[in-house]
């Protein structure tokens, strides 16, 4: 990447380390890494190594204990939390293994959560839901309770909801981790296409090495630094 452009996002010197009983474990150790605008990466390596950690601290689910994160050029860290949940809500899009939707609710209210969150208009935001909808192939589905839907339209449901704000990031934990083979390439091929068409910033955890050589960029966590691989 060319030095001289800034990057979409900045982790300088971030270090994290968790305690058990008898040991501190470190995670991260004065670790810096640059995102930037519609790049895709892929994060890998073995479990325990940190991946997970690294997307929350990404997506500002976790604080580091020290270090800094920039996001064009603001420091998110001297934020408020009320701030820090509305760049969250806005910016950025997760999806996890465990789509972790609202049972009781329809595919298009969960999917309309995020915008009705960020207090957009209504009407607006159930049309970008719908779209989203159909572009993940449910859109006979919309009224359907997500716990009558099966594994594979639950995650594209989780899919949608990611990307209804139209988020600058995506977080994708293990996306496809639970999903068949068909399922998977379904979900694999949507995030390629909305990352080249909307010019979405792409970060995804996973053991998948087919989806690994999708993204155009590879890192994995080596003694506490973030490293192309």
């Amino acid at each position: 990447m060319d030095s001289s452009v800034t990057p979409l996002m900045s982790l300088q010197s971030v270090s994290k380390s968790f305690y058990s009983k008898t040991a501190k474990i470190e995670i991260l150790n004065t670790a810096s890494f640059n995102l930037y605008k519609g790049e895709t990466i892929a994060i890998i390596g073995s479990s325990g190594i940190g991946k997970s950690t690294l997307l929350n601290i990404i997506g500002t689910l976790d604080k580091p204990d020290t270090g800094k994160i920039f996001f064009q050029d603001k420091d998110l860290l001297v934020s408020g939390d009320e701030k820090i949940a509305s760049f969250r809500n806005t910016k950025i899009g997760f999806v996890f293994q465990f789509h972790y939707l609202l049972q009781g609710f329809s595919a298009l209210e969960n999917v309309m959560m995020p915008g009705l969150i960020a207090h957009e208009n209504k009407k607006t935001i159930e049309n970008s839901a719908l779209n989203m909808l159909e572009r993940v192939g449910l859109s006979l589905r919309i009224s359907h309770r997500v716990e009558d839907l099966s594994g594979g339209e639950q995650q594209r449901v989780a899919l949608a909801r990611a990307l209804v704000m139209k988020p600058e990031i995506l977080l994708a934990d293990e996306p496809t981790g639970n999903l068949d083979q068909k399922n998977s390439n379904s979900v694999h091929a949507l995030i390629d296409e909305l990352n080249k068409e909307i010019g979405m910033t792409v970060i995804v955890v996973t053991h998948n090495n087919e989806f690994a050589r999708m993204m155009k960029r590879t890192v994995t966590i080596l003694d506490g630094k973030i490293i192309p691989v």
